[in-house]
């Protein structure tokens, strides 16, 4: 049985992770306006596909004029080698699950390289103190389980109450489970700390006390509301919970570290803070 699968499905189908997906659309979408394409996505893939296989000579003089921009940011220090390697990747796969041969070692040759590793740190136990006293009711619980379990930032996406299960020994909480991506191919478990999960339900029971009702798919982490009726901000409403998404978690983490004094403007054409918004809470589960 044979599947015809239009260029623009193939190249979805090669990327298992949903924060892949999300980051790699945009980037196929700037090459294909780039070579002034038109139509819809599918369209703009097939149109180049097609274009690519009968003359291989326009499809690398396309590339390497579009890498050309991102190569000339990465000299004037816009952007890093990084960001220009992942335009690259994505540009590549989407030839390679198409079969359109092209010389990647002659087109990557004059790129810069990005670096194995990074100048930014973990933050400091003291640091992560201050972070948590940021007076938001959802910033320790989210710290708090990203330290424990070591969650990507796209994690929060797809976490809800559900998916948080506490371990006893004894009568006594001594962990929680924590299933990541559910009804993901990349779906995985992992645990978080005590601590991180009384955080967690800390959170669950006050929103409870408020006036939400809570079932096992409610978000982990939703829009704020303000108990006080005679605030002129309009907030969200206790008993419409708006899921929180990634982004606005990360902007929480943003404004705690900024608010707390843990940051301040780059100078000398730095680029990159000691350590990174949400990673850097990876990093400590990692090492």
């Amino acid at each position: 049985m044979e599947f015809d699968l239009d260029p623009y499905s193939l190249f979805l189908f090669a990327m298992n992770s949903p924060l892949t997906k999300q980051k790699a659309i945009p980037r196929l979408k700037k090459f294909l306006i780039f070579n002034n394409l038109t139509g819809t996505i599918q369209e703009k893939c097939s149109t180049f596909s097609k274009k690519a296989k009968k003359e291989p000579s326009w499809a690398v003089g396309s590339v390497i004029k579009y890498l050309q921009i991102y190569k000339s940011r990465v000299e004037r220090k816009e952007i890093t080698a990084a960001t220009l390697n992942n335009e690259v990747k994505t540009i590549k796969l989407f030839c390679d699950m198409n079969e359109i041969l092209l010389p990647w070692k002659r087109i990557t040759r004059g790129l810069p390289k990005a670096r194995r590793y990074a100048d930014d740190r973990a933050p400091t136990l003291e640091e992560i103190r201050s972070i948590t006293e940021y007076p938001d009711k959802r910033i320790k619980a989210i710290v708090c389980t990203m330290v424990s379990s070591g969650i990507r930032l796209g994690a929060w996406n797809y976490l809800k109450w559900k998916h948080i299960s506490p371990i006893e020994k004894d009568g006594k909480i001594v962990a929680a489970k924590i299933i990541v991506y559910q009804g993901d191919p990349e779906q995985y478990f992992g645990f978080i700390t005590p601590e991180a999960f009384h955080e967690l339900d800390k959170w669950i029971t006050y929103r409870k006390q408020s006036g939400e009702n809570i079932t096992e798919d409610s978000w982990l982490m939703r829009n704020i509301w303000d108990r006080n009726k005679d605030s002129r901000r309009k907030p969200g409403i206790i008993t419409k919970p708006r899921k929180l998404q990634a982004q606005g978690v990360k902007r929480i983490m943003e404004t705690s570290i900024w608010t707390q004094g843990l940051r301040s403007p780059l100078e000398n054409g730095n680029r990159r803070h000691e350590f990174q918004t949400d990673h850097g809470l990876r990093m400590l589960n990692l090492s």
